[in-house]
């Protein structure tokens, strides 16, 4: 997972081929810039240590290491070695199609339907038009699970398909009532942002249905 501290905003990227989560918040203080790529179960751990810690923390870089301190706790992990990959060519910019709707009856709406995937294929339809998002997934005997929900739309007609493991992962960890999602048309990746704001961008490749 790629850190990038530059001036008062920390940025974290990880992705892994197929799609790609970006999130910032703002530091106590400005910094030059650094960029190091931390291991994924260094952020794993970091997470369950910093779910009950209280007030500041302070992290320092080394050459190849890295440094978490907050409380009576200090943290040190060796880094990644490499170049991580360019993100900002990754994060679409002008996807014209874009919808704002609940985050919680989206996410419902795709676990109603996943029930009908399987552990070999994820994959689930949407279709965008016009005052509806459709939501379909099929299985191997051929059985359908739809779900259909009101959204205030007016851009151009669009048939996606997803891993809906995907699009569950990102709602689930979001903590907003509301989602933007941002579409060019059925072949290309989706955006899913926060309406007003560019603190977390979440990009997801299509699947063929």
């Amino acid at each position: 997972i790629l850190f990038v501290a530059e001036g008062k905003t920390l940025s974290l990227v990880a992705t892994d081929g197929h799609r790609l989560a970006f999130a910032s918040a703002t530091l106590d203080v400005e910094v030059p810039k650094q960029e190091v790529i931390l291991p994924r179960k260094t952020v794993i751990e970091l997470q369950r240590l910093l779910s009950d810690a209280d007030g500041a923390l302070e992290m320092r870089f080394a050459s190849n290491q890295a440094k978490f301190s907050f409380g009576a706790l200090e943290f040190v992990t060796k880094l990644v070695e490499g170049k991580f990959p360019d993100y900002n060519r990754v994060i679409p910019r002008n996807h014209h199609n874009s919808v704002t709707l609940g985050r919680a009856p989206l996410l419902a709406s795709l676990q109603r339907t996943a029930i009908m995937t399987s552990d070999k294929f994820k994959g689930v339809r949407l279709n965008i038009e016009p005052g509806q998002l459709r939501v379909a997934s099929n299985n191997a005997e051929q059985e359908e699970a739809v779900d259909e929900l009101d959204i205030d739309y007016g851009g151009d007609a669009i048939e996606i398909g997803f891993n809906v493991t995907y699009l569950i992962d990102a709602l689930a960890n979001m903590g907003q009532d509301m989602v933007k999602i941002s579409l060019a048309d059925g072949n290309s990746s989706a955006l899913l942002t926060l309406p007003d704001s560019d603190s977390f961008k979440y990009v997801v490749m299509p699947m063929r249905i």
